[in-house]
């Protein structure tokens, strides 16, 4: 019984695997394809004029200072969700991996989210940014810098592969849960390869 249950964790460890994404685009943030109606991109609600952004061939290296231009108001909650997707025939269809927040100015420094291991975790004037989140035109995010590889560790059940993108939307609610006309929709698109 012991040796089955060895090769059983044997096989289903080796099930596990890790992926990384080989960016399309060296623009990173791709405006949507089929965003929410009035959705604008990410250089439409952020002035990235002072932010470095370089792709050599698996790391992305980040740097500078993003000014928020979003037309949102101090009091809005923020929505955020992404979504990762696989394409298959012509369509985009949805995978399982996807991770939402009702509320992204409440854990946008929780250090166990993947919003703060691969952005908010950069941010050095984390208290203003805190305090204002994402909701004050004009705050600057000042972005120590740093380098991020699109990679996914530890991956159970069947092999992934070919073109794959993450779909990142922001809504800004207003104090009666209605949405404002202009969330913020970005895509990150590429080919996935195991490692």
């Amino acid at each position: 019984m012991r040796t089955l249950m060895v090769l059983i964790f044997a096989v289903t460890s080796s099930w596990a695997a890790d992926y990384e994404l080989l960016l399309e685009d060296p623009d990173v943030l791709s405006p949507c394809t089929d965003g929410p109606p009035g959705s604008i991109n990410a250089r439409q609600a952020v002035n990235f004029d002072d932010v470095t952004i370089e792709q050599d061939s698996d790391t992305i290296h980040l740097s500078g200072n993003a000014t928020l231009t979003w037309d949102v108001q101090p009091t809005d909650r923020i929505t955020a969700r992404l979504d990762f997707l696989h394409f298959n025939r012509g369509t985009w269809e949805p995978t399982v991996f996807s991770m939402s927040t009702q509320d992204f100015c409440a854990i946008m420094y929780d250090q166990t989210q993947y919003w703060y291991k691969y952005w908010t975790g950069f941010i050095t004037n984390r208290h203003e940014v805190e305090k204002k989140c994402l909701k004050a035109p004009g705050t600057v995010l000042v972005h120590e810098p740093f380098d991020i590889r699109l990679k996914i560790d530890n991956v159970r059940g069947p092999t992934l592969r070919g073109r794959h993108k993450m779909v990142i939307v922001l809504h800004a609610l207003d104090e009666r849960n209605v949405p404002r006309p202009n969330p913020i929709c970005v895509e990150i698109i590429g080919e996935l390869v195991k490692l």
